[in-house]
């Protein structure tokens, strides 16, 4: 997290989260607190030392923050509206209902030696694999980290939708998704074994047939969430 993020982030907490300043620790003191824990998987005793704080004190902080991020919500993430008949933006009018784009990605984190094994993804990096559903515009719409870096796209897709407090994809309506998903209610996937990606429509290579033509505008309005 760069400066400008954390700046943000405090400000966020401050105005629409009702973290205080009360005057012992400043909010800016908390959050890196809280950021540090999150950061370093690292416990309480080592905050302690790092800031000269009780435990007692860092623990409290803690979930302070911590309530703070979550009644972020309504902040951070907005509520679908789907592509109507009438859409003229180019990149989106093929693909009514569509509520916008879901993939995933994959944040370096510090675990334990015995658990690499299992957050180690296929280039060798130690992460968290984070599924991540936008708007068109850009604009979140739901989160889910937590999962190894060598789970499969299609074994956290399937936790998303079956957990209780999961992504809920109303009937007749779909995200945009890539080929590491299964295409099925609700996800719909591009056509496989044919050219998809913006590299492969360069230099006037122009669709062939209804299956590269559709891939081409599959992938161009997907393209939002690799922004």
């Amino acid at each position: 997290m760069d400066r400008r993020c954390f700046g943000l982030l405090c400000e966020l907490l401050w105005t629409d989260s009702r973290v205080k300043n009360d005057g012992l620790v400043s909010v800016e003191e908390q959050v890196c607190m809280f950021v540090h824990i999150l950061a370093h998987h690292v416990k309480n005793h080592t905050i302690k030392g790092r800031f000269f704080k009780s435990g007692e004190t860092v623990s409290r902080y803690f979930n302070s923050i911590l309530q703070g991020v979550l009644r972020l919500q309504g902040s951070l993430l907005r509520v679908p509206d789907p592509i109507l008949a009438n859409c003229t933006y180019r990149r989106w009018k093929c693909f009514k209902n569509c509520l916008g784009a879901l993939d995933r990605t994959y944040i370096r984190v510090r675990v334990s030696a015995i658990d690499k094994p299992r957050y180690r993804t296929r280039k060798g990096e130690v992460a968290t694999n984070v599924l991540v559903v936008c708007s068109r515009d850009l604009q979140f719409i739901f989160v889910l980290p937590g999962w190894e870096g060598s789970a499969s796209d299609s074994r956290v897709l399937h936790d998303v939708v079956t957990r209780p407090n999961g992504l809920r994809v109303p009937t007749g309506y779909y995200y945009l998704v890539d080929g590491g998903y299964t295409n099925g209610e609700g996800f719909l996937v591009p056509y496989r074994g044919t050219r998809y990606h913006l590299s492969e429509w360069g230099d006037g290579n122009m669709p062939r047939d209804h299956v590269e033509y559709f891939n081409m505008k599959h992938f161009k309005a997907r393209n939002v969430i690799e922004r």
